[in-house]
């Protein structure tokens, strides 16, 4: 029978295909569990030992460090497929993932000669630390976003982190991380005190129960409200010297490794909107089909208006497919199909237009299942709510269009005038 995660996620290999079959081991969890995270907007605990017990939590990491050894598509698959059963799960087990990118991109430049050998041992201790942690099942959260914006920039860090006797005190708040409460340890992107460039960002291991640490109030989110996705205040936390990465220009170093949306797992997150669409799309679709009007007994999906909207779902649906499919194949090809500068600049355009096109498909379904179906706890109300979080995740789809063109237009703009001789 084909895995969930083949729907999106095509040509698996064997190796592909046994890691796809370690997340289906825990989608009946998740989808039971669903309902009442979503309506106590608390995650649910019992998740964290249903994804260590199945080696998940080092979905990513390299064998050589205790991990599965699965890549790019091995996450998107594995968040797309939670997504079908638990969005808020889905997003916060994709978080816990970006972590491996702060041991694999170190690990790739310094391969690339992008260290000094005075940094590499530093370097190279803080990426294999990671890795080893999250291959023994040890839960990361990923905390970088804040509550200061930049015009100039989709994420800005205010938190500082200033020397101390053995290590480093950070101050500051993160408004943004899923698993807040919930993971073994915080790994905190803050800025070197006194440096006023990306140079000087530092990555930091902080354990849930550190003193200075604290979770911010819960918000009462419009949707994937059990993602734990409320933030932390971090007051003089304390910081070992050998649980940092503070080398000045490593973070920036680190990035240059990436494929091309960002840190090079991004398109993950889109997969797990992805995967709440084609659950309400199927809902939706299994519903329309099995009822029937009172007065001819034909399904309701056979009414004019239903085949419009039922069209117009499946059109967005597939949309949806072919930018993520796509990005996937930009980002994992080998050799690589485009340059690094394309790759990014498809990325900007294709995370907002699978947002908008996922938000489509609930959309549709509210209309098509009217009024019976729209409960707030029921899947299409639920899938409504947390597929319009996608809308604003990170950065909207008229930013990423907009930064796009920008690109489009710089790469041509010394096409735009030329010499002529009178």
């Amino acid at each position: 029978m084909p895995l969930t995660g083949e729907r999106l996620v095509e040509r698996m290999t064997d190796a592909e295909r046994e890691r796809a079959r370690r997340v289906e081991t825990v989608l009946p969890a998740l989808r039971e569990a669903a309902p009442a995270a979503d309506a106590a907007a608390a995650f649910h605990f019992p998740h964290v030992a249903s994804l260590r017990e199945a080696g998940l939590l080092g979905l990513v990491v390299p064998e050589r460090y205790g991990g599965l050894g699965g890549g790019l598509r091995d996450l998107a698959a594995a968040t797309y497929a939670m997504g079908t059963a638990c969005p808020s799960t889905a997003l916060a087990f994709f978080f816990h993932n970006t972590s491996a990118s702060r041991g694999l991109l170190p690990l790739e430049a310094l391969d690339a000669g992008l260290f000094d050998p005075e940094e590499a041992p530093t370097v190279r201790a803080f990426a294999e630390k990671v890795l080893n942690r999250m291959a023994r099942g040890t839960w990361l959260a990923n905390f970088a976003s804040e509550e200061v914006k930049s015009s100039g920039a989709n994420i800005a860090i205010a938190t500082t982190a200033r020397p101390a006797e053995g290590g480093w005190l950070l101050e500051g708040v993160k408004s943004f991380g899923c698993a807040t409460g919930v993971a073994d340890t915080y790994l905190v992107t803050a800025r070197v005190a006194g440096a006023d460039d990306a140079d000087g960002l530092a990555l930091f291991l902080v354990p849930r129960e550190a003193h200075g640490v604290a979770s911010r109030e819960p918000w009462n989110g419009l949707g994937m409200r059990a993602s734990a996705n409320h933030g932390v205040t971090l007051s003089d936390v304390f910081v070992p010297g050998d649980e940092a990465l503070t080398v000045p220009g490593a973070f920036v170093r680190m990035l240059r490794m990436s494929r091309g949306s960002f840190v090079g797992n991004q398109l993950a997150i889109s997969a797990v909107y992805l995967g709440a669409a084609q659950a309400v799309y199927d809902f939706a679709l299994d519903r329309l089909t099995r009822k029937t009007f009172a007065d001819s007994g034909r399904p309701i999906a056979s009414s004019p208006m239903h085949q419009v909207i039922i069209a117009e779902m499946t059109e967005r649906l597939e949309t949806a497919y072919l930018w993520l499919r796509r990005q996937l194949d930009l980002e994992t090809g080998d050799p690589p199909l485009r340059a690094k500068p394309e790759v990014y600049r498809q990325w900007r355009i294709a995370k907002g237009d699978i947002a908008e096109a996922c938000f489509q498909v609930a959309l549709g379904a509210f209309k098509a299942c009217g009024t019976s179906a729209a409960a707030l706890d029921g899947v299409v109300g639920r899938g409504l709510r947390d597929l319009a979080m996608g809308l604003v995740m990170t950065f909207p789809a008229e930013r990423g269009r907009l930064e796009a063109a920008r690109m489009v237009t710089g790469d041509r703009e010394n096409e735009l005038f030329a010499s002529v001789r009178a």
